[in-house]
């Protein structure tokens, strides 16, 4: 099964980015995770910019999202939302269908179990436009448990099924 690993955050050093890297690493037999770092490259979206086809960055987005069987998004909570970047990147994929029912995992890497709620419940209500089936949702605290939580959401993203 190939999943898509997606941070939210375009920064280098992310929490974000540092649990998907560990998801890689983790990821249980039969799944095979490749991280996509491409949202930094899309331009903003404007469907004007389609008159003969997507920009060279939006193709590559669509085409990634295309081969993949689920995604793993890792993302924070900025301004009590979700990343422009992450929703940009959703919303060059919502008319043209790659994203359409996928089985998406979301989580936030974070400090403090009650940070990123509310980024991650703006990111699932992006996902609803898509119809995505959400499995997880919850922040993974960085500590002891950072790991064991992760495992549990990767086992669970490999045995969701579609609705």
């Amino acid at each position: 099964m190939l999943v898509l690993a997606i941070s939210g955050s375009l920064q280098a050093g992310s929490a974000n980015l540092h649990l998907l890297q560990r998801a890689v690493k983790l990821s249980p037999l039969g799944m095979e995770m490749v991280i996509f770092d491409g949202l930094r490259a899309l331009p903003h979206f404007n469907p004007d910019l389609e008159t003969n086809e997507a920009p060279v960055p939006v193709q590559e987005w669509r085409r990634a999202l295309a081969r993949s069987e689920r995604l793993l998004i890792a993302s924070p909570e900025y301004g009590h939302s979700l990343p422009g970047s992450l929703k940009n990147g959703i919303d060059w994929a919502i008319g043209s269908g790659e994203l359409e029912r996928k089985i998406v995992a979301v989580t936030a890497s974070v400090s403090h179990r009650e940070r990123g709620r509310r980024g991650l419940k703006a990111l699932c209500d992006t996902l609803g436009a898509v119809s995505a089936t959400i499995v997880g949702g919850e922040p993974i605290v960085r500590g002891p448990a950072f790991e064991v939580e992760l495992k549990a959401l990767l086992q669970a993203l490999l045995v969701a099924n579609e609705i």
